[in-house]
């Protein structure tokens, strides 16, 4: 069940015993050689198969039908993969820090819901066909969102169950907003079809060097803030006399969610449960201290993304599945189980 109240006090800088440290720094090196073995398939296995030697003829020679297979339909879409998983991941887990609740997520807030209406809105109503204006719309979009939802959430007052009602609330009518200017504009429908659930298939070089500003600094961010959001977690009295800002650091923080949540959005569409399910994994084991839980949602959330996308990518070849619903498909169980544990009202 989920409780309104913030989580008991906890001893802030309490140091971790030299044996947990070395075994979160071990964890975290095995998580970053799991990535690097996801990211080598999302770049050997598609919806067209290669032999390894085509694969290795394609990346490095650049050239004929290999390198057009290799380096602009797969490698690219690895590293936006790469670039988004860990721009949701981050954002997830910032957000659940901020608002002290375990079931937040940029989807689950309605972040990702107005970064992507924002987008149908520009691209139907204003003509706007390149990711430059698509970046600048989606931070819009999420920016007013999540400041609505904070607003409607009770503010500095906000409890977990009204921030979460309110996301939910206005994600539903977003989304029911872009269904219905799809189906009234069939050229917006063609083009926002795949779009809006969220897919790696239209990466580019210029994709990733347009967003690739905005994650960096979104980053900086979210790292930069691990120390106060720690104090924050443990509710408004406690942080002051820790010395923490909240103010700055609340705004700070939702700053660095829409950041990020809104490049990627931008760039690959609204992707969910990414910032969810990764931030809850990753506590089990590294505890509350966001100075290991931001670094390994940071490594394991593109792990997630790009092992959806080449799910998507073998299970119905030669066309393939979008990565966000294979996210969705997994996520949805997962969200049910999470919210039917005890230990959610504890972490």
């Amino acid at each position: 069940m989920l409780v309104d109240s913030p989580p008991e006090p906890r001893a802030a800088s309490a140091p971790a015993p030299p044996t947990r440290r070395a075994a979160r720094a071990l964890g975290l090196l095995l998580s970053v050689a799991l990535l690097l073995l996801v990211a080598a398939a999302s770049i050997a296995v598609g919806a067209k198969p290669l032999a390894p030697g085509q694969v290795w003829h394609g990346l490095f020679q650049a050239t004929g039908t290999y390198g057009d297979v290799v380096v602009d339909q797969r490698l690219w879409r690895t590293v936006l993969g790469l670039l988004a998983g860990a721009a949701l991941g981050l954002s997830g887990a910032v957000l659940q820090a901020l608002t002290r609740n375990p079931l937040a997520d940029p989807g689950l807030l309605g972040i990702n819901a107005g970064a992507a209406a924002a987008v149908v809105t520009a691209i139907t109503y204003f003509g706007v066909t390149s990711l430059t204006g698509y970046v600048w719309f989606a931070f819009l979009g999420a920016a007013a969102v999540g400041a609505l939802v904070w607003f409607l959430g009770g503010s500095r007052s906000a409890t977990p169950v009204r921030l979460a009602l309110a996301g939910t609330a206005i994600s539903a009518a977003l989304y029911g907003y872009l269904q219905a200017v799809m189906i009234m504009d069939g050229a917006a429908l063609g083009k926002m079809r795949f779009w809006t659930v969220g897919s790696l298939a239209s990466a580019t070089g210029s994709t990733v060097t347009q967003v690739l500003p905005f994650l960096a600094a979104g980053t900086v961010l979210a790292l930069v803030l691990a120390r106060p959001l720690n104090a924050v977690e443990m509710g408004d009295d406690t942080a002051r006399a820790l010395g923490a800002d909240l103010d700055r650091t609340r705004a700070l923080a939702m700053l660095a969610a829409v950041v990020l949540c809104g490049a990627a959005t931008a760039a690959c569409g609204p992707i969910v449960f990414v910032g969810l399910m990764v931030p809850h994994a990753v506590r089990s084991f590294t505890g509350p201290d966001l100075r290991w839980i931001l670094p390994y949602a940071a490594v394991l959330s593109p792990v997630l993304l790009l092992g959806a996308d080449v799910v998507g990518r073998v299970v119905a070849r030669p066309s393939e599945v979008q990565a966000g619903i294979v996210t969705a498909v997994v996520g949805g169980p997962v969200f049910i189980m999470l919210v039917r544990r005890r230990r959610t009202a504890q972490l």
